[in-house]
């Protein structure tokens, strides 16, 4: 697909397949999740000098910081990548983003576990959206709830359970029992909405 197809120009056209692709999976939650991995990686090797001063922050558990935060990172990539296995990648930054507050200078300094941890609970909480199902809303979902004089402007689809049983409007059908002609001996007519209503 090109950006001339959508009509719209070359950034638009990228920031709106970006939204879309962002919005199919738990992308913050991927996001928060690699941010979780870097401050826990880097500071137990970080060397900082202050004037003449140098300080090291090096650990005996430096290589299982850099583990943890190789793992971090890995868990967000999979969040947005193979967002089928979400739950697990959340779980387990949550317990990686615990083990590394007595592993990693506590937790990359709480920036690494606190990330983590948000970043976890987002990829668990995530869900896929639900594609509205056809055939229009639900009577209960209109305005007036489908209470008062029952014309909800509500128009089962044609093979729903209830056309096939009733053939016509909810408000209209006889209670417990399918649909019959009226007692008046008039017949039932589609009007152009394709209700029926007595004649």
């Amino acid at each position: 697909m090109s950006a001339e197809t959508h009509g719209l120009s070359g950034f638009d056209y990228w920031r709106f397949r970006f939204r879309v692709w962002r919005g199919q999976r738990p992308f913050w939650a991927g996001l928060l999740t690699v941010l979780a991995g870097l401050p826990i990686a880097y500071f137990p090797y970080a060397n900082i000098t202050l004037g003449s001063l140098s300080l090291t922050m090096a650990t005996t558990a430096g290589s299982g910081s850099l583990i943890i935060g190789v793992l971090l990172v890995v868990l967000g990539l999979t969040m947005w990548f193979q967002s089928e296995v979400r739950v697990f990648a959340g779980i387990a930054s949550i317990l990686l983003a615990l083990v590394s507050l007595v592993v990693s200078n506590f937790g990359g300094f709480f920036m690494g576990f606190v990330l983590g941890l948000v970043g976890g609970a987002l990829s668990v909480a995530w869900a896929p959206g639900v594609a509205p199902a056809e055939g229009g809303p639900q009577a209960a979902e209109l305005p007036g709830g489908g209470e008062g004089d029952g014309d909800t402007g509500y128009v089962p689809p044609p093979d729903s359970p209830y056309a096939k049983a009733y053939g016509g409007h909810p408000a209209e059908a006889p209670a417990g029992s399918a649909a019959q002609e009226p007692e008046d001996g008039t017949e039932r007519t589609a009007d152009a909405n394709g209700r029926h209503s007595a004649g």
